[in-house]
């Protein structure tokens, strides 16, 4: 699996062609994200068979219609998320509806949507419903993406199900949680890779990259804080 970060939440995990080859997006945000705009992305040149949405906060979702309409990728949000897309011209066809708990049984594996202690208001006011996390498990293998979430007792339910490859933390406070609770969710799901998202996008948020991965290594796991458009693969 070939992870891509492009900046603030904004990633995409290629699969393997043993999955199919489908390529993931989740949380949509660039035209709007300044560590995009430094790297020279777009939302206009990004490609994805399947758009995961965590909630509905502008900085996840900003990119998401235009996206969904150009690829014709499926959409897999909660409920209110998918009726508010289609209510802005995305396709019956392409949305798939979910809820916190509910797993859905994709021609790539599976995706179920987790618990997340957030807030969830689309940019229009509108509710967004649950946030949440998703955890996808392939063939190839399984990982998990947080969303923005506070450290919350129900990860521990994750690995339950089956180990994971590696896991995807919000790392940058202020709204979500901060390295040291990143770091109890990484002991929590039981995973010593992860890479961390929502960090240094504006100054709330801004981390020390040098304490932060030095608190992870001191607990014996790694933490990657990539660059927008840097990649990398999990074997």
């Amino acid at each position: 699996m070939k992870l891509t970060h492009l900046g603030h939440a904004c990633f995409s995990v290629a699969l393997p062609k043993e999955c199919g080859g489908a390529r993931l997006l989740f949380d949509p945000f660039l035209t709007s994200n300044p560590l995009a705009h430094s790297a020279g992305l777009s939302s206009g040149k990004v490609q994805a068979d399947y758009v995961l949405i965590s909630h509905g906060h502008f900085d996840h979702i900003e990119d998401a219609v235009a996206i969904l309409k150009r690829t014709g990728a499926k959409v897999v949000a909660a409920y209110e998320i998918c009726d508010w897309l289609k209510a802005h011209g995305v396709a019956e066809e392409q949305v798939l509806p979910m809820n916190i708990g509910g797993t859905l049984r994709l021609d790539f594996g599976t995706v179920q949507m987790v618990a997340a202690v957030h807030s969830s208001t689309l940019p229009d006011g509108a509710s967004g419903g649950n946030p949440g996390g998703f955890v996808v498990r392939t063939k190839s293998g399984a990982f998990y993406y947080s969303g923005d979430t506070a450290l919350t007792l129900d990860m521990q339910l994750i690995p339950r199900k089956g180990p994971l490859r590696f896991a995807i933390l919000c790392v940058g406070d202020t709204f979500t949680m901060g390295p040291e609770d990143a770091l109890e969710a990484a002991r929590m799901v039981e995973c010593d890779e992860v890479v961390g998202v929502h960090y240094d996008t504006w100054p709330p948020i801004a981390i020390d990259h040098k304490k932060a991965k030095a608190l992870f290594k001191e607990a014996g796991k790694t933490l990657h804080l990539l660059k927008a458009g840097e990649e990398m693969t999990f074997a």
